[in-house]
């Protein structure tokens, strides 16, 4: 009994002295090197690096850091890194630039963290590890290479190398850069679950190239590589109005490969893409990123990239001039096919004839499973919607097709079966939008529920944000919300995945608050940027839509669409606290706003699209192009006075105060408290974008509540109102009128949509429209953003960005019970939630360790804050942590 005693005291003291040391434990997490983890096959020659601090305890925050960085892990083991050692740093930044020794190209290099919290205590992070690429154009060892067809040509080109490894193997890399796309397969095995690589950029500036890591696909002694090509936008084969059949760059697609084998006496040996390479024809007849694909199953080669293949009768491939001066990484999230979604249901009008349904909208593929006799051919033709009658209806997404013949419908993969056995078809160089799929077969063939299952494909991007609500309308727009802002995120944000597939700049602008709530996207929105920087003519003006093979270079242009340019580098720097991309794109800002000033007259701007798809009211398009120009300008005076251009700083000031005056010289009716005709659309941006004199701010919003309740609480605004009228209403001491504006269910809302069995965002208000009636657009989606700030009140903090501070301004709405929202931000999970009990509203906030908070309660007359046993005031600033308030209410 007593060494039991004695053994139970020592189990209580040992975890005692456990709970103590863990209590005060201050781990960094969440390690990421330029916004990626472990990323392979980078070319940045000053990463960023970055983390967070893990530590529950109230007021927990980092004192100092220390970042080490080796290409042996046992020097960053030892503290002794040589690439570089930033020494103790102190402070509380969380997000660093390399500087130290020179990377060097094709590199694994080890970095870990060390920190140091309030108490003093040190910590450690696990070793995490990032390599370098290419790092210039100059250390490419292939050559660039085509199958000598010319862009007309339909059948997709084939590729394969047959080599030998004659040593033992300690890792091996393939560098592959393509004028279109491409699958890798190394010894018959695809490599990777990337799709659409790389992604789509102007391909006559810049081209994109993947590193993948083959060290357990590759053997000592015969292997081979294969290669297929696919058009995506490079050779845009069918016909659309926005004119990618003539881009400056179409022709034939091509690659060009390396791959580096280091072998375990540390010589490396790199097999390189050359004319030694042959090249031959497969199933795949017809491929297009527009419309669909065509595949004959009797066509196929089998093992064509296998070591064992007889490739005699295959031809040489042909060299190629490298189709862009530049050739850089794709450093960013891959897209993949996501999500598997079975079919809901399947309707079988005959044995050659079903249709399914997917029970929702989505950007992605179908796949298909079935046997049949040679020579059955099968039609998938992919839609939104169902005609009365129960079959496809593609007249809503059709319109913009301008096919040569019968031979490229749209949406419609066409297969040929071969009879041997069961046959499987998914797409490998295409997406399409659709909810239904309907399958037509000249030949009679068996098809149950489980032949065909749906694919839903975008960037594959983390999610960062969360809400729950008492109302369940509420929590199905938003996930309607994110369906359409994923469904149009595939290396660019685009308007819809059916029509159009374009980069309209509105559209993405519209949407960047949703989507940095909502999802760790920024390295979409660098290449997206990297993007507009191509496209950008020396006089400053941007197309509408980017990338471009050159349409949208019109008169309209304007600011309303192409502030993309700055809005989204300044959502970035004030949601990541990351200011390259600002940075990088300062310069082009200011060619742009100098290009519209330019062309505008007593700072006035009527360069723009205006309040596109209104409900039935429209706006006056020089007053909203004009509040576009003074943001744009007043962003590019923030970006100066960070980046100490005093000058810049002082002449933009002038330029947005300018602007400012002159707008509401000409528009503001200070008698009635309006702005232009007294559009909701025009009222809203007045107090969106900070045009109206602080001294009527709160009257015209009252006057917009009144305008809205006028209406019926119903919305008339185009995508300009869209995205500022939550805003506007909500900021400025009228919340009820905007949360039920949100919740409305009847026409025209978003939740009328919800309510007629949306499961994205459309097009266009009115669902019975004969034109503009896309039903997976996301240039309406601000809604999803302004969950997080209109009710949740989680803000960003301009001073002190990147959520190192953070601004709680909640809304306790009187239609709602609860309300929650989270966001995982650069920091760490910042939460704001809400609840009624009788007469009190319990309010709960966390505060991610390292940050700081100020927190703004709506008290009404009469009512009191509490925190613990203390009242507090209706703002104040709290540390780190968990804190709990009441709102009592007599």
């Amino acid at each position: 009994m007593k060494s039991i005693a004695l053994r139970f005291t020592f189990v209580f003291l040992f975890c005692s002295f456990i709970v103590l040391v863990t209590r005060g434990a201050s781990n960094p997490v969440h390690l990421r090197c330029e916004h990626m983890e472990h990323p392979l096959g980078i070319d940045a020659v000053q990463p960023r690096f970055s983390w967070q601090m893990e530590d529950p305890a109230q007021g927990a925050r980092q004192t100092a850091y220390q970042v080490l960085v080796d290409v042996d892990s046992t020097g960053v083991l030892s503290g002794k890194a040589s690439a570089w050692n930033s020494g103790r740093v102190t402070g509380t930044d969380n997000l660093v630039t390399y500087s130290g020794a020179a990377l060097r190209p094709f590199t694994r290099y080890f970095w870990k963290v060390v920190l140091w919290n309030g108490s003093g205590q040190r910590s450690v992070s696990k070793i995490h590890a990032f390599e370098t690429g290419m790092m210039g154009i100059h250390n490419w060892r292939g050559s660039w290479i085509s199958d000598g067809h010319d862009e007309t040509f339909l059948p997709a080109g084939y590729f394969r190398k047959a080599f030998q490894a004659g040593k033992k193997i300690r890792s091996a890399r393939v560098y592959i850069a393509a004028a279109g796309l491409y699958e890798l397969y190394m010894n018959g095995d695809k490599i990777s679950n990337h799709r659409l690589d790389p992604m789509y950029t102007r391909f006559d500036r810049r081209i994109l190239y993947v590193t993948h890591d083959v060290t357990h696909q590759l053997q000592q002694g015969s292997n081979a590589i294969g290669v297929l090509l696919g058009n995506g936008w490079y050779n845009h084969q069918s016909i659309g109005v926005w004119n990618f059949d003539r881009a400056p760059w179409r022709a034939r697609p091509a690659f060009c490969l390396d791959l580096r084998i280091t072998y375990t006496d540390g010589t490396t040996e790199i097999i390189t893409s050359g004319t030694d390479w042959k090249t031959g024809s497969g199933g795949l007849t017809f491929n297009s990123i527009y419309t669909a694909e065509h595949y004959d199953f009797r066509k196929e080669q089998p093992g064509w990239n296998k070591a064992t293949f007889d490739d005699t009768k295959w031809s040489n491939a042909q060299l190629r001039t490298a189709p862009a001066p530049q050739i850089v990484a794709q450093v960013m999230q891959p897209i993949r096919n996501v999500e598997r979604i079975p079919a809901k249901s399947v309707r079988k009008f005959s044995d050659t004839c079903y249709v399914y349904d997917l029970g929702r909208n989505i950007a992605g593929v179908s796949q298909i499973s079935l046997k049949g006799p040679a020579g059955t051919v099968l039609r998938l033709r992919h839609a939104e919607r169902l005609y009365p009658d129960g079959h496809t209806d593609l007249s809503n997404i059709d319109v913009y097709h301008r096919p040569r013949d019968q031979n490229d419908p749209f949406q419609t993969d066409i297969i040929t079966l071969s009879g041997r056995g069961t046959e499987t078809f998914m797409p490998r160089f295409n997406y399409k939008g659709f909810q239904y799929v309907e399958v037509t077969s000249s030949k009679p063939v068996h098809l149950d529920k489980e032949s065909l299952t749906g694919f839903f494909m975008h960037s594959d991007v983390a999610a960062t944000g969360k809400i729950s609500s008492s109302n369940p309308l509420i929590d199905r727009l938003w996930w309607a919300t994110n369906n359409s802002y994923l469904s149009n995120l595939f290396g660019y944000p685009t308007d819809c995945p059916q029509r159009e597939k374009n980069g309209w700049t509105g559209d993405g602008h519209f949407a960047i608050e949703t989507g940095l709530y909502n999802f760790d996207a920024i390295t979409v929105y660098e290449k997206w940027l990297a993007d507009h920087r191509d496209e950008q003519q020396p006089n400053g003006v941007l197309p509408d839509i980017i990338p471009t093979g050159g349409w949208g270079y019109g008169t309209a242009n304007g600011t309303d669409w192409t502030s993309t340019i700055a809005i989204i580098p300044w959502n970035i720097y004030q949601f990541y606290g990351d200011s390259k991309l600002l940075l990088d794109s300062y310069e082009h800002i200011k060619r742009y706003v100098g290009y519209v000033e330019q062309g505008s007259k007593g700072y006035l701007t009527s360069f723009g699209r205006g309040d596109w798809v209104p409900v039935k009211t429209s706006s006056s398009l020089e007053y909203t192009s004009s509040v576009y120009f003074y943001t744009d300008a007043l962003i590019l005076s923030k970006a100066a006075k960070l980046f100490r251009r005093a000058e810049d700083q002082r002449r933009y000031e002038t330029l947005a105060k300018n602007i400012r005056e002159a707008i509401n010289k000409k528009y503001f009716r200070p008698a009635e408290i309006s702005y232009a005709s007294g559009t909701q659309t025009e009222m809203s941006m007045a107090l969106q974008w900070g045009i109206v004199p602080e001294a009527y701010r709160l009257k015209l919003a009252r006057r917009l509540a009144e305008k809205v309740a006028s209406d019926g609480m119903h919305l008339d605004v185009g995508v300009l109102g869209a995205k500022a009228i939550l805003n506007a209403l909500s900021e400025n001491g009228e919340a009820e009128t905007a949360y039920k504006l949100a919740a409305q269910d009847t026409y025209p809302s978003w939740g009328w949509w919800i309510a007629n069995g949306a499961t994205t965002l459309y097009e266009n208000w009115n669902i019975q429209a004969e034109r503009d009636i896309s039903l997976n657009h996301m240039m309406f989606g601000e809604i999803g953003g302004w969950f997080f700030k209109g009710l949740a009140g989680i803000r960003t903090d301009e001073s002190r960005p990147g959520f190192r501070h953070i601004l709680f301004k909640p809304n306790f709405v009187t239609a709602l019970s609860h309300f929650e929202g989270s966001h995982d931000g650069p920091r760490g999970t910042i939460r704001s939630e809400w609840k009624r009990r009788g007469n009190t509203i319990e309010y709960t906030i966390v505060v991610p360790a390292n940050s700081t908070a100020t927190v703004f309660l709506p008290l009404k007359s009469g009512q009191s804050a509490w925190l613990g046993r203390k009242q507090v005031l209706s703002d104040f600033e709290v540390a780190a942590g968990k804190h709990v308030f009441e709102i009592r209410t007599p």
